[in-house]
């Protein structure tokens, strides 16, 4: 049995050499997420404002100029951070601030599922009424669209809006905060090396 164990920790100690393809993986895939959401922001800054302020159909967060310039500018410089592999650890901290806000203020009231989906243990609670929605919006585009182009490479959903990437995103960052952004392909490896020697 023990030797088993060790042929397994040595097979375990041979994909060290890999280590880095975890953080530059997670760095990777959240990089094109900050850097649309951090554009898209800057691109309709003025409505963002708008939406970060207003009580009645926005956020009603205070501040909201200085809300929207934060967040865009976190997503923005925190996804060429990523990308580069930079203060990955340092950029993970506002970037999480800025799920946890999205998560509370933003989609904590649609429940957990990202997509309105009958199976999942989270569905909202008007789920039947979603489905309703989705239904007849089907119904009006085989009808009056070219359904079948519409939905040559997938289905036809609604967004329920709900927390789960938020809380995916959260949860990548997190990891990325801990362990950091990985050797070889980040710039923190090698100033890292630099000022250990």
């Amino acid at each position: 049995m023990l030797g088993i164990a060790n042929w397994a920790q040595n097979i375990l100690d041979k994909f060290r050499a890999l280590d880095f393809l975890g953080p530059l993986a997670l760095r990777l895939y959240l990089a094109p997420v900050f850097w649309v959401a951090g554009m898209n922001k800057l691109s309709g800054f003025d409505d963002i404002i708008d939406w970060f302020g207003n009580p009645d159909y926005g956020l009603g967060l205070p501040f909201p100029t200085l809300m929207a310039g934060l967040a865009t500018g976190t997503e923005i410089l925190g996804a060429i951070l990523l990308v580069l592999g930079l203060g990955v650890r340092w950029i993970s901290v506002p970037l999480m601030v800025t799920m946890l806000v999205a998560m509370f203020t933003v989609h904590w009231q649609n429940g957990w599922q990202a997509i309105a989906d009958k199976m999942s243990p989270w569905a909202p609670k008007d789920i039947d009424g979603t489905l309703d929605r989705l239904h007849a919006a089907r119904a009006i585009l085989k009808e009056h669209g070219n359904y079948d182009w519409l939905t040559e490479h997938g289905n036809f959903v609604i967004s329920n809006n709900g927390v789960e990437w938020a809380v995916t995103y959260f949860i990548m960052l997190l990891v990325l905060f801990f362990i950091g952004s990985g050797k070889y392909l980040s710039l923190d490896y090698y100033i890292h090396k630099f000022f250990r020697r």
